[in-house]
């Protein structure tokens, strides 16, 4: 069944390229990706207590899993992301409890322990920020109080307001994570540029350039394309505003 995406759900993907408003580059190796079109997306899912019909399963070129396209009965269309086992004509709905299937959506505290849950949120109402991504299905480990606490696909268990929003099953596509691209041109479309490493590069681009023939960094400590150390040289900031909600990192040895 093939079905015509609607106009309004679609916006023309500016082509970033990794640069700013003056054309600098602030991400190298990027640039060259194909026009694609962006599906809007509904992350809040606020069309509460009114069943959609599932009337195309679509592929989404800016996402990795698959993209389900919803039809209300006041008419109204949105896309959804894709759980498994969701099929053409299927009956989903957004309430605040609900039957227990594929691609229903429902509030933490109403959703049974041990059940496969997506598009989840960190702050209620915000909308979707966690498990989007294609194969990946998040857990629901215990429920205390206001809190519940859910492991995630990385293995970090982290405490959420029992408010949030979740969508049930895992997500379609979970064998993406295999897939070979095959070619250098495959990756060209996707938007990634060629990497080089520095010791091939001359010594005006990178540090580690320069020298005849094959040679070392020649100094003391790596360091990136703009002369800082990298050694043991911590790149990501520490603090966020929602590392206070992990109980249990990811990075624990299990």
């Amino acid at each position: 069944m093939k079905t015509t995406t609607p106009k309004n759900l679609l916006s023309l993907h500016k082509k970033i390229t990794g640069r700013n408003s003056s054309g600098k580059i602030t991400v190298r190796h990027r640039g060259g990706s194909q026009k694609r079109y962006l599906r809007h997306i509904d992350w809040k899912r606020t069309l509460l207590d009114m069943p959609a019909r599932v009337a195309a399963i679509e592929y989404d070129p800016n996402r990795s899993a698959s993209i389900a396209l919803l039809v209300y009965p006041n008419g109204y269309k949105d896309f959804i992301l894709a759980p498994q086992g969701l099929k053409i004509n299927d009956q989903v709905v957004s309430s605040e409890t609900t039957d227990i299937k594929p691609g229903n959506s429902c509030l933490l505290k109403n959703i049974p322990i041990g059940i496969p849950i997506h598009n989840l949120e960190i702050v209620p109402g915000k909308g979707a920020q966690m498990v989007r991504s294609a194969g990946n299905s998040a857990l629901i480990q215990s429920k205390e109080a206001d809190t519940v606490l859910v492991k995630l696909p990385s293995g970090e268990i982290r405490s959420f307001k029992s408010t949030c929003r979740a969508t049930i099953g895992d997500l379609t596509n979970p064998e993406r994570k295999h897939r070979d691209l095959g070619k250098a041109g495959r990756s060209r479309l996707m938007g990634r540029r060629p990497e080089v490493r520095g010791v091939a590069m001359h010594p005006g681009a990178h540090p580690h350039g320069g020298g005849e023939g094959r040679s070392g960094i020649g100094m003391k400590s790596p360091k990136s394309p703009w002369g800082k150390k990298t050694l043991g040289k911590k790149t990501r900031k520490i603090k966020k505003y929602s590392n206070k909600y992990i109980v249990q990192s990811r990075r624990k040895k299990r």
